[in-house]
């Protein structure tokens, strides 16, 4: 963590009153922006809040599948709280979602997502991980079109998970959807990062591109 850092819990103060989908701001509860050590190396992106996290105010919080991410964490010493925590203890990571509001009733729109990426943009350089980890197929398929030369409709999250892709100035380690994560898929992301991450210099790899 930042010397200077004072709270996890959107470090970077961002706008907690965005109105720039109006669809979104009559039906969330709050705004869900990032969390964690601004001087992280690893950066774990979502799609969007769970009603869970909307609950929290905090990604990957306050349900079954958010502590299974956090069970993850622990294990790889980037989390030093109990999983069930609403606000994790952590170290050397920060998570964040492709976009801050939760639709009740649907995923958000393509247009909802462009429109949150600001946000997104001005975490990763504000932060400038080595590894970035895509939770689910959305956030490997928008984190692959800006920062791998494939297309982001070859990729699989199901097929990409726990494996490593070199990517223009990042390395992304996919992980399958939180709620989908069996105890074989979290063993296998947590052995990969150990061997394959934690297992060499990866700092070697980092860029220093804006998006």
């Amino acid at each position: 963590m930042d010397a200077h850092q004072r709270q996890f819990r959107n470090p970077f103060s961002m706008d907690t009153d965005c109105t720039n989908c109006s669809a979104l701001c009559e039906t969330r509860e709050q705004v869900v922006h990032g969390y964690g050590d601004v001087g992280a190396e690893f950066l774990f992106v979502g799609e969007a809040p769970t009603a869970a996290a909307e609950r929290t105010g905090v990604p990957f919080t306050g349900d079954e599948a958010g502590q299974r991410v956090q069970r993850i964490l622990g294990d790889l010493g980037f989390v030093r709280s109990e999983p069930d925590a609403d606000e994790p203890d952590v170290q050397n990571v920060f998570f964040t979602y492709l976009t801050r509001c939760r639709h009740p009733d649907r995923g958000p729109t393509d247009n909802e997502v462009a429109t949150c990426e600001p946000y997104l943009n001005a975490e990763i350089r504000m932060i400038n991980p080595h590894i970035i980890v895509p939770v689910g197929q959305a956030a490997l398929e928008a984190l692959a079109f800006d920062y791998t030369t494939r297309a982001a409709d070859s990729f699989d999250v199901d097929a990409e998970h726990a494996t490593t892709i070199r990517g223009r100035g990042f390395e992304l380690v996919p992980m399958k959807e939180p709620e989908r994560l069996t105890d074989a898929d979290a063993e296998a992301f947590v052995e990969h990062v150990r061997e394959s991450v934690f297992g060499r210099d990866y700092r070697q790899t980092k860029g220093r591109q804006s998006r």
